[in-house]
């Protein structure tokens, strides 16, 4: 789990079925002083309406993901816990 800034939405036209309706973000990864970690963003499946800015709090768990997606074979793993105030 950790914090990341919300960099923009994800359109797939083809995408696993339990995935259909959700909305995909772009997450950057947050260090403890706010600055992004260098890397790939990540794509997250979110359920609490982040937009471009926002920052998130996300995680990995997998279990947890595909509960929300109510979907045992779903490939989605990074879902938006919270949306973080300023």
């Amino acid at each position: 789990m950790f914090i990341g800034r919300v960099m923009g939405t994800a359109t797939s036209t083809i995408k696993h079925p339990s995935m259909k309706g959700w909305r995909l973000l772009l997450v950057m990864a947050l260090q403890a002083d706010g600055r992004q970690i260098e890397g790939d963003p990540i794509l997250v499946v979110d359920s609490l309406g982040a937009g471009k800015g926002d920052k998130v709090m996300i995680t990995s768990d997998g279990i947890g993901a595909r509960e929300l997606l109510h979907s045992m074979q779903s490939p989605v793993r990074w879902s938006v816990l919270g949306i973080c105030d300023s």
